[in-house]
């Protein structure tokens, strides 16, 4: 039974946890080219990181998302899922999963379904290779792509995240779809979020509203809007002649603050409570203060009680309104 419940009676249930803010790609709308990244001293030791997770687990939460960055570029990453896996056999963990850019799944997918991983999410935004450089600036497609194979070779369930971009994926809408489908991986648009300085890039300008993308595929296919929910904000539909499901995460178009279910952790030990707000707390200070965890629980109690509503992200008066100053990849994807 959680004990995590915030001023609107949501029951906080799902934890998301940075691990790093290091990426081995510099996605165009998630940061700059020229990164300066915490320093390694300023990071959650893989044991504290373990502790903290503990924490919320035992006050509740029963859903775990590792991110980043990237998580797997995190050095011994592996040795967390691994003591993060007594969880899932003490029934107190329902699911351990991650989300990542794929460029180091030919490398881990054994280990992390070793480790309880049966469900991963995959960014991914084009199949088409110059383009994935250019989105990516330093990423590899076909290096995704044996790891998206490697994945499910594994067992893992992979979903693609795909962030809808005006003027460059606009063209491949159903090269995805159909893409997806023909491998039984799941798919979810998400809309691109107004977070943090990204330099001489346009984010009004690469903002493509899912009510558009989602009328374009319903003029070559029947959509049928289901109840799913897998823990977290998308809305799901099955498409009716493959069978294919597609998710669309909507945090301008349609906000989905009023069933929020979840909070994020940063690698340096901070709690954000919302996406879309600057508001946060730190837990690192409780977290070493003292080697039991009352200071660290009363911390995260009060931190669930100053959740806000939701967030402020709006793009409809032709300006990034909403917009907050830190990178995607310092929440956490």
């Amino acid at each position: 039974m959680s004990t995590l419940v915030d001023p609107f009676d949501r029951t906080v249930r799902y934890l998301r946890v940075s691990v790093t803010d290091r990426c081995d790609f510099r996605c165009v709308y998630c940061m700059s080219e020229d990164m300066t990244f915490l320093p390694k001293r300023d990071l959650l030791t893989l044991e504290e990181l373990d502790r903290l997770c503990t924490a919320f687990i035992r006050l509740g939460v029963d859903k775990l998302r590792i991110t980043g960055g990237e998580p797997l570029v995190r050095r011994d990453i592996m040795t967390f899922f691994r003591a993060m896996s007594r969880h899932l056999d003490s029934g107190a963990l329902r699911e351990l999963t991650l989300t990542t850019n794929g460029s180091q799944l030919d490398r881990f997918a054994g280990d992390l379904f070793a480790a309880g991983v049966r469900r991963i999410n995959v960014s991914l935004d084009t199949l088409d290779e110059a383009k994935f450089a250019r989105i990516t600036r330093w990423g590899r497609l076909a290096q995704v792509l044996r790891g998206i194979e490697a994945a499910q070779a594994a067992g893992l369930a992979v979903k693609i995240n795909a962030v809808a971009l005006k003027d460059f994926n606009e063209d491949e809408l159903f090269t995805l779809t159909d893409w997806c489908a023909g491998r039984g991986m799941d798919l979810t648009f998400i809309e691109v979020m107004p977070m943090g300085d990204i330099g001489n890039e346009d984010r009004l300008g690469q903002y493509w509203s899912l009510r558009d993308l989602r009328a374009r595929l319903e003029e070559r296919h029947r959509l049928v809007d289901l109840a799913d929910r897998t823990g977290g904000p998308a809305r799901y539909v099955r498409v009716a002649d493959t069978g294919a499901r597609i998710g669309f995460i909507t945090p301008l178009s349609h906000n989905f603050c009023e069933s929020c279910n979840r909070v994020r952790i940063t690698c340096t030990g901070e709690i954000y409570t919302c996406l879309g707000q600057e508001g946060h707390s730190d837990l690192r200070a409780p977290l070493r203060a003292s080697p039991d965890d009352a200071l660290l629980d009363a911390a995260i109690r009060r931190a669930i009680g100053q959740k806000p509503r939701g967030h402020d992200f709006d793009y409809s008066r032709q300006r990034a309104d909403g917009q907050v100053s830190r990178h995607m990849s310092h929440t956490g994807g």
